[in-house]
């Protein structure tokens, strides 16, 4: 039996009156239904996956993970709505601090801070078999080691998300996947000014009865 637990789609209070939110989190969990999948079939292969809780690797070496504007929305109003206590005063403190060119502003000792709106990059990298050593980029060092996403599953998260760029003709939105349109909106990660989110979390106060819950997708 596969210890890559079988994915729940994250449901927030919020979504009622954030409509953008919806496809949002419909498209983390297709891309998560695709990983879970993918470490299936490597597992049936005999492959063993090495990412596991407390390792952040990736969060160092990865300088150029990309992020598309709906998922700098959700990870706007995730760190501004939904971060709490040290954790949102110690998030805020490295947003100001970033450097571009540095790691992830939202690796906190080790974990993600936003773990549940990370982006689509950071949910299906996963590497098999060998945990990565510290600077190594897996992908470049080691590429049979790293899951392959199913493009199935890519597909249909790009296409739940393509409304919300005004892309909403069927016709439209197949074309638009076929041919990666929606890749140029993407944006680095490290390089873009994080001292404006830092900034929108010192104005904005934790909304009560937030607190996300799982549900069977």
């Amino acid at each position: 039996m596969s210890d890559y637990p079988e994915p729940r789609r994250l449901g927030f209070p919020d979504e009622g009156r954030l409509p953008w939110l919806v496809p949002l989190l419909d498209a983390f969990h297709i891309i998560d239904q695709g990983v879970h999948e993918g470490v299936r079939r490597e597992e049936l292969q005999g492959r063993r996956l090495a990412c596991a809780n407390g390792c952040s690797a990736c969060c160092r070496s990865h300088l150029t993970i990309p992020v598309y504007p709906l998922e700098l929305m959700g990870l706007y109003w995730y760190c501004s709505e939904r971060l709490a206590g040290d954790l949102r005063g110690r998030v805020a403190k490295q947003l100001r601090a970033q450097v571009p060119g540095q790691p992830c502003p939202f690796l906190v000792e080790g974990s993600c801070a936003v773990h549940p709106m990370r982006p689509i990059a950071c949910r299906q990298f996963n590497v098999f078999d060998r945990v990565c050593a510290e600077g190594e980029d897996a992908f470049h060092s080691r590429r049979a080691d790293v899951l392959t996403p199913i493009p199935r599953f890519a597909g249909r998260a790009f296409d739940r998300m393509l409304p919300f760029y005004g892309i909403t003709d069927r016709r439209e939105r197949r074309e638009a996947i076929k041919t990666g349109r929606l890749h140029a909106l993407a944006r680095v990660l490290q390089g873009l000014e994080w001292a404006k989110l830092a900034e929108r979390m010192d104005g904005v106060g934790v909304v009560p009865g937030s607190e996300a819950k799982g549900t069977v997708g």
